[in-house]
């Protein structure tokens, strides 16, 4: 029996004292993080957000088994969000409909959501020839199910899965049936599972749709965690119910964190762990309406998620935390040069003073007043052993 075949299904049940403190170290965790990146001050931010949503498109990709090239999306997102970029952008179709997705997903969370706006998407998305797979229904649902239509419109603007044909606006039809995950040989296919059928379609994604659409009294983290698996379980599409499925947890990540920045990429470390989270996925879909198990590796993934972000921005939010504090030190032109010259990533070794002479091209004794001054304001640290092995470096996270 599958999950969604159960008696009271879709009313999931977890063990909150289970992942109490799992949940406390995640908030605490993703807390810290936003501060911290507040901290980078808005170009910085802005930039490291580009970099993260860049990770997360083209990892959410590749899970479907798409490869984009990562420049080619940088300066997309770039262009729709107002940044400046010196090089042309001539995206391909597909990947400009899951960047139009995944800004939607984000950068639009808090705004109300109408149909109108849902079918200016699916004007802008798809040919503009008359073709009875794109028609778009009247009436029938609104809000965030015409947006889900909207995202698989944008994502497969062809209207065609690799295993069935399905209507780019709308639900999957009876003749798909069944929608079947299988796995093995061809002569040993084992189904790992089976969505509902077409059928029920109407009646569960209104639930879900109701639900999500809603706020409770749970936390948001794990309605994150229950959007992703309860979506999957629906199925609602003949194809790229994945890539949706991971847009609409970037849109209840976004209002979990109450902001359209993102730093850091859940469906990256889902991409990395891709094979535990299949078997996982495959686990709770024969078991019972209890999600404890599936919500507690969500959460380690989330906070994994959290911890990369946190080692790949160590050194940005480093120099921004650095240069706040060189700002209530004043420092000449000179030193300015020289202290980004050992910011840079690449830098080796340490300054002395014949080195700084040469990439400040100033005499030895005006490198050296500079070094010491540098010195005095704890800016400058001096390496242990004296004489002509002399040599300096900057305050880092251990001296500040």
């Amino acid at each position: 029996m599958w999950i969604h075949q159960q008696q009271n299904w879709p009313n999931f049940t977890w063990n909150a004292k289970t992942l109490a403190f799992q949940l406390a170290d995640i908030r605490h965790r993703q807390g810290r993080l936003l501060g911290r990146m507040e901290g980078l001050g808005f170009e910085l931010g802005r930039e490291a957000s580009l970099s993260t949503l860049t990770h997360d498109i083209v990892s959410s990709s590749a899970v479907e088994g798409t490869n984009l090239d990562p420049k080619e999306v940088r300066l997309l997102l770039a262009r729709r969000l107002g940044m400046n970029t010196a090089e042309p952008v001539s995206p391909g179709r597909q990947a400009e409909g899951i960047v139009e997705v995944m800004l939607d997903a984000t950068q639009q969370f808090s705004k109300p959501l109408t149909k109108d706006r849902l079918l200016g998407w699916h004007t802008a998305l798809l040919p503009a020839e008359p073709d009875s797979l794109h028609e778009t229904p009247t009436g029938g649902w609104r809000t965030i199910k015409d947006r889900l239509s909207g995202w698989h419109a944008a994502l497969f603007s062809t209207g065609h899965g690799d295993m069935h044909k399905t209507p780019a606006s709308g639900w999957r039809t009876i003749d798909a049936d069944p929608v079947q995950l299988v796995a093995g040989s061809a002569d040993k296919e084992k189904v790992r599972f089976e969505a509902p059928g077409a059928d029920r379609l109407e009646a569960e994604m209104h639930a879900f749709l109701e639900w999500f659409a809603g706020d409770g009294d749970t936390d948001p983290v794990v309605r994150v965690g229950i959007a992703h698996l309860w979506f999957l379980t629906i199925r609602p599409f003949g194809d790229g119910n994945g890539r949706i499925a991971r847009a609409v947890t970037d849109m209840a990540l976004a209002r979990a964190d109450g902001t359209q920045d993102r730093f850091y990429s859940l469906s990256s470390q889902m991409e990395a762990e891709r094979r535990h989270y299949y078997d996982l996925l495959e686990k709770q879909q024969r078991a019972t309406l209890d999600i404890t198990g599936w919500l507690s590796w969500f959460l380690d993934c989330f906070g994994r998620a959290i911890g990369n972000a946190e080692a790949r921005f160590a050194n940005p939010l480093f120099k921004a935390q650095f240069w706040n504090a060189i700002h209530q030190k004043p420092v000449n032109d000179r030193q300015r040069l020289i202290i980004n010259h050992m910011l840079e990533d690449g830098f080796e070794g340490s300054m002395n003073t014949s080195k700084y002479a040469e990439l400040a091209k100033c005499s030895n004794d005006t490198a050296l007043r500079d070094i010491q001054e540098l010195k005095a304001k704890a800016i400058l640290i001096q390496n242990p052993g004296g004489g002509r092995s002399t040599s300096y470096r900057l305050m880092d996270r251990k001296d500040s």
